[in-house]
């Protein structure tokens, strides 16, 4: 367990203050084929829904992603992705209160989104598959999530994995931290996520909660989205005939990975079920003295 540093993000409207409690990154997926909810919220009028049910259940935050990088999910069309994201944004204006970011890889759709409304970018290759989406951030000064990725979403459960995996994450991470830099965002508007599920083994998603402090000393503010994912299904499986157990019942398996995450040191945790965790939120920031 380790003191959490404070951070001011900047945003166009307003400050979020980052380690006196830890913030709530709502999930909204707005794709077919998302791994947990895909095609739940594809509907517009459906995404704007759950977009203000997140924010009355207490999200500080609403990630919308318009394309799915599950393990060995296709590419989206910058169009198609666009296609599914403009309608919900346009509609969200004046009704959500809470700052939006977009899970996003491409930076035509970052350029567009900030002009529709969102204040936050979420790039899981960070930066490595679009790095021109570093200069989208550093132009309109909005703060920008590096995830850290083994690989490409068709292929990164299927290559081979890290000898150390936090010597790996780091090493990442600080690639995605330069590339950043040099594009003229400030240290200040960078965020890190280790990338539990993306390009791991599930022993290997262990290892990085467990040494989250060593991310931190990173110096930036942390991100970490454990919420319903495949090395929690499999965690599950009792029956030894299955191989994991359905997203929808990783509920309680969820609440006691973000409990770790902000014992580590998370100043923001990604969730689909806000109101749960928001229990879970409360009660472990309670043991950070």
């Amino acid at each position: 367990m380790i003191r959490r540093k404070q951070f001011r993000l900047r945003l166009a409207k307003g400050t979020l203050i980052l380690g006196p409690r830890t913030l709530m990154m709502g999930v909204l997926n707005i794709t077919p084929d998302s791994f947990s909810d895909g095609g739940k919220f594809l509907d517009p009028r459906q995404a704007v829904r759950q977009a203000l049910a997140l924010q009355s259940a207490g999200a500080d935050i609403l990630d919308i992603g318009a394309e799915s990088t599950r393990p060995g999910s296709q590419p989206t069309s910058t169009t198609e992705e666009l296609r599914r994201l403009l309608p919900v944004l346009q509609a969200l204006r004046g009704k959500l209160k809470i700052p939006i970011s977009i899970d996003t890889r491409k930076s035509a759709v970052a350029e567009i989104a900030i002009g529709a409304g969102a204040q936050i970018l979420n790039d899981v290759s960070g930066l490595n598959h679009d790095p021109r989406l570093a200069e989208v951030a550093a132009c309109h000064k909005v703060p920008l999530i590096l995830m850290h990725m083994r690989g490409e979403p068709q292929t990164m459960q299927k290559k081979p994995f890290a000898r150390d995996a936090v010597k790996d994450v780091t090493q990442g991470l600080r690639r995605s931290i330069a590339r950043a830099r040099a594009a003229g965002i400030s240290k200040s508007q960078i965020l890190l996520d280790p990338g539990i599920g993306f390009g791991k083994s599930f022993q290997q998603n262990y290892e990085l909660l467990a040494k989250l402090p060593q991310l931190a000393k990173l110096g930036y503010p942390l991100l970490v989205g454990t919420s319903r994912k495949g090395f929690l299904g499999a965690t599950l499986v009792r029956d030894g005939k299955s191989k994991s157990v359905p997203a929808d019942e990783r509920l309680w398996a969820t609440a006691a990975t973000v409990t770790a995450s902000i014992l580590g040191g998370a100043h923001i945790v990604r969730v689909h079920d806000v109101t749960e965790m928001l229990q879970v939120t409360r009660v472990a920031d309670c043991l950070l003295v």
